[in-house]
């Protein structure tokens, strides 16, 4: 399912009240809207019913959004500490499931306090070549493994060949063996004579 993020040439921005068919359909959005935008989606937290379990309102954010905690063990850091790709951007929309049955935006924060990773025009060109250059390299590794079995199974006909060609030789060779000694033992009885 493609949900296009785009009217035109400009960027259709969520807002309160923007509707969706399912939970699924609004994160689809906002993960091209990020996309388009500049940022990454991230999955941040969600609310679910105390009578049956199932998500009734779930937040999507910018992967830059809070801050990071580190994890201590008994003896001190668990990991090597990394810098922190957190930076408390607020920058989220939280959507919830309404009684129409379809999913609302209920809040949108636009706003980003780090800079944005690309203009929108030079997403979508990067994609469209990330994509070319996936199925090229996909229809290369596809020919490549053709060529592979193919070589196998030349390789597997050669050693058949190989091996009959040496059982052959092994039947000449004792062959031959049993001829000398044939041989010996009636010089040997000619020379007792």
């Amino acid at each position: 399912m493609q949900l296009d993020v785009f009217e035109g040439d400009s960027i259709v921005e969520p807002h309160e009240g923007m509707e969706f068919e399912s939970e699924d359909a609004a994160k689809m959005f906002y993960d091209e809207y990020a996309r388009q935008v500049g940022f990454v989606m991230r999955v941040m937290s969600c609310r679910r019913s105390e009578r049956d379990g199932r998500i009734l309102a779930r937040r999507f954010g910018c992967n830059k959004e809070g801050y990071c905690v580190s994890i201590r063990g008994k003896f001190g850091p668990v990991r090597k500490p990394r810098p922190s790709t957190r930076e408390g951007c607020k920058a989220m929309i939280h959507v919830k499931f309404d009684k129409s049955g379809k999913w609302m935006i209920t809040k949108f924060v636009k706003e980003h306090n780090h800079e944005l990773v690309v203009c929108p025009r030079e997403a979508r060109q990067t994609m469209d070549e990330k994509d070319k250059k996936i199925q090229e390299l996909t229809a290369e590794l596809r020919n490549k493994k053709r060529l592979c079995a193919a070589y196998q199974e030349q390789l597997t006909a050669f050693m058949k060949v190989v091996e009959e060609h040496s059982d052959q030789l092994s039947k000449k060779v004792k062959h031959v063996i049993n001829n000398l000694k044939e041989f010996e033992s009636i010089e040997e009885l000619l020379q007792h004579r």
